[in-house]
């Protein structure tokens, strides 16, 4: 795989010209990038994959939600509809994405939306005090006044090079134009010799602040019957475990320092599910020997599976910070006060 990517270099010199030239022109002001008189704030990345937009965008809602009305914005990624889509519980991962929909079923006093057009969707969040645009960093129709990098901690986008070679959707100086950078999925034994090494790689590029999250599972089962089960209890359980993420090897450690038994059948990220796969899983979960068995899976894909399989149980996540929360607590809601 490597090789190949090394005989794609040619490729990734073109990609990188391209996606320049663009920056280069909305930073002219020869491209047009609209703002808003209210408070923007973009959650996104510089590479391909999943570097945890989900969790911090639910950790701004929480952070914010209590003292203003919130509005998420999002393109819906995989979706069938086009255009300015109002999530709510009528609606279906297949028409809004499963990610919009999932806030929805968290944050019923929260807005959520779904349009590929962010300067039409904004428009249209007319009630919103404050909206979050999520994986809008590359979308700079859209001029936000605040913005939150992600990068993870075992792929930096320091270390990485552009598409086809490496990851990137842009070159590395890209995050000059971010307000923070979270180093996202570390883990929770990162040590202060660790810290400073990766922030000696971020700083060649980055010279604002830097912050280190990890991810924290809930310690509570939930199934799509409402039943829970505690984690701490799973190595009772055989675990037919299906994802459609883009990283699960995370998931795979936990819960193998669980002690729990479990058979993996992955599908690639956002997959919309066929009947036949369906089928699949269940023939596959009838098969396993054990009274107590439960089909496992993520609470992304838990909204696009909860009406099909029986016996359906997700494993929420959320976003903790290693250290310094309060100061990025403290920016955020500062960029908000300053800006409504």
């Amino acid at each position: 795989m490597k090789f190949i990517r090394f005989l794609l270099f040619p490729f990734a010199i073109i990609y990188s010209i391209v996606t320049t030239l663009r920056n280069y022109f909305f930073d002219l002001g020869l491209f047009a990038s609209t703002s808003f008189d209210k408070p923007i704030i973009a959650v996104g990345n510089l590479s391909v994959g999943g570097t945890g937009k989900t969790p911090q965008i639910e950790y701004l809602i929480k952070l914010l939600k209590s003292k203003y009305k919130i509005g998420v914005l999002s393109r819906g990624y995989g979706r069938s509809t086009k255009g300015f889509v109002l999530v709510n519980e009528t609606k279906n991962a297949s028409e809004v994405g499963d990610e919009p929909l999932q806030f929805s079923k968290k944050f019923d006093d929260v807005i959520i939306a779904v349009d590929e057009n962010r300067v039409h969707g904004i428009q249209q969040l007319k009630t919103t005090e404050v909206v979050l645009l999520d994986d809008a960093f590359q979308h700079r129709k859209v001029k936000a006044g605040f913005y939150v990098l992600l990068t993870k901690y075992n792929e930096l986008f320091s270390n990485d090079f552009v598409l086809p070679v490496g990851n990137l959707r842009e070159r590395r100086i890209g995050v000059k134009r971010t307000d923070v950078v979270v180093v996202t999925k570390c883990p929770n034994t990162l040590d202060r010799l660790e810290k400073e090494a990766i922030l000696q790689l971020i700083n060649r590029y980055f010279k604002g602040p830097v912050f280190f999250s990890s991810i924290q599972y809930s310690d509570v089962l939930v199934s799509n019957t409402n039943k829970e089960i505690k984690t701490s209890e799973l190595s009772k359980f055989e675990v037919l475990l299906v994802t459609g993420i883009a990283n699960p090897k995370p998931l795979e450690n936990y819960l193998s320092a669980l002690n729990c038994t479990f058979k993996h059948q992955k599908f690639s990220d956002h997959h919309q599910f066929t009947e036949k796969e369906i089928s699949n899983i269940k023939a596959r979960f009838e098969a396993m020997q054990s009274e107590n068995k439960i089909v496992l899976t993520t609470e992304k894909d838990f909204v696009r599976l909860s009406n099909h399989i029986h016996n359906l149980y997700y494993l929420a996540i959320e976003t903790s910070f290693l250290e310094h929360q309060t100061k990025f607590d403290s920016l955020i809601t500062n960029y908000v006060e300053r800006n409504l």
